[in-house]
């Protein structure tokens, strides 16, 4: 049998754990699969681009277990009612194909994001850091803060979008959350003065300069989220070309994270090297360090792993006959005849 996680189900999961505390537990799941990097099976995602969005397919596999998230990215779908980005994911077992876990992974997807903007934060961010600046203030913002304040204390956050009712809608879904303190900035230039971190996650699917090299700071760390296919980025290409660059799987952020804009040997850092302490992530205070995330599916894998845990050990989530499961597993048409019957 398989389990089946919908929306509903995941918000009750959320809301027994609570989210920062989710979070703190999802990173620890995420930093133990980068920890083995070796043991995975990895791939670039299949992406079917088109005019409007992309629609992707991401595959990980360790030896026991495989993981898949289908997931779509069309930032016009908003003024359609409808969101950006939307999944769902599967994990299976290994040595017999069968499906473990079917899931709700939209609201996943952006946890999951945000858990390991956190965990390279903790990584590359100077250990000082008390601030951080949001542009792109839509449906990934919040969770971006609550894992920067879950993970790193992070309380004193500045806000900026173009759309000033993502801004306002930002500041009254966290206004609740106790000693976080949101104040929204008149530009990208007014947020990022002084931020120790800088997070970009915008939406638009463009060859967009969300920051400008005179808005870095010595010591800053940035954390660009928004740009995550081709034809798609945020950051000037000088602002790479003076920072230490850390990515997920190499491969992949070349062709669609902002070091698109780079030569093909611009020297970047695999975030697993950091983690394992293969090499360093922030070599000194002053240096600027930069996570071009475009989400891998090795997070997806880790989710997965930690969505089945916790609703089996909570059970949340119902289980449901995926596949069929005929007493003669040679006899799939006399099954599906004595269903029809039944």
């Amino acid at each position: 049998m398989t389990r089946y996680i919908d929306v509903n189900d995941l918000k009750r999961l959320l809301a027994s754990t609570g989210v920062e505390p989710f979070m703190l537990g999802l990173v620890d799941y995420i930093e133990s699969d980068y920890r083995r990097w070796d043991e995975f099976q990895k791939s670039a995602r299949v992406a079917n681009h088109s005019p409007d969005g992309v629609i992707e397919l991401m595959p990980a596999a360790d030896r026991q277990l495989y993981g898949f998230k289908y997931v779509n990215g069309h930032p016009k779908n908003t003024a359609q009612n409808l969101l950006t980005v939307m999944a769902f994911g599967v994990l299976a077992d290994v040595d017999t194909g069968f499906p473990l876990l079917l899931s709700e992974f939209t609201i996943a997807t952006a946890l999951r994001t945000a858990a390991t903007s956190a965990l390279v934060a903790r990584a590359l961010a100077r250990p000082d850091a008390r601030t951080m600046a949001v542009i792109g203030n839509g449906a990934q913002s919040e969770f971006q803060i609550l894992a920067f304040r879950a993970l790193l204390g992070i309380n004193e956050i500045r806000v900026f979008d173009t759309d000033p009712a993502a801004t306002a809608k930002l500041i009254r879904n966290l206004s609740g959350v106790p000693g976080l303190h949101l104040t929204p900035a008149a530009s990208t230039a007014d947020a990022v003065r002084g931020a120790d971190i800088v997070t970009t996650a915008t939406a638009d699917k463009a060859l967009a300069t969300i920051l400008t090299p005179d808005m870095i700071e010595p010591g800053m760390h940035i954390n660009a989220v928004g740009g995550d296919c081709p034809g798609k980025t945020e950051l000037h290409p000088d602002i790479l070309a003076r920072a230490r660059v850390v990515v997920e799987f190499e491969p992949q952020t070349r062709i669609e994270g902002d070091i698109q804009q780079m030569p093909v040997d611009f020297p970047v850092v695999e975030l697993w090297q950091v983690l394992t302490g293969a090499v360093p992530g922030r070599e000194n205070a002053e240096q600027v360090t930069v996570f071009d995330s475009v989400g891998f599916a090795l997070e997806d894998f880790s989710m997965l792993r930690y969505l089945h845990d916790l609703a089996r050990e909570r059970n949340i989530g119902s289980v449901i006959d995926l596949v069929p499961a005929p007493d003669d597993p040679k006899d799939l048409y006399g099954f599906m005849q004595t269903a029809a019957a039944g």
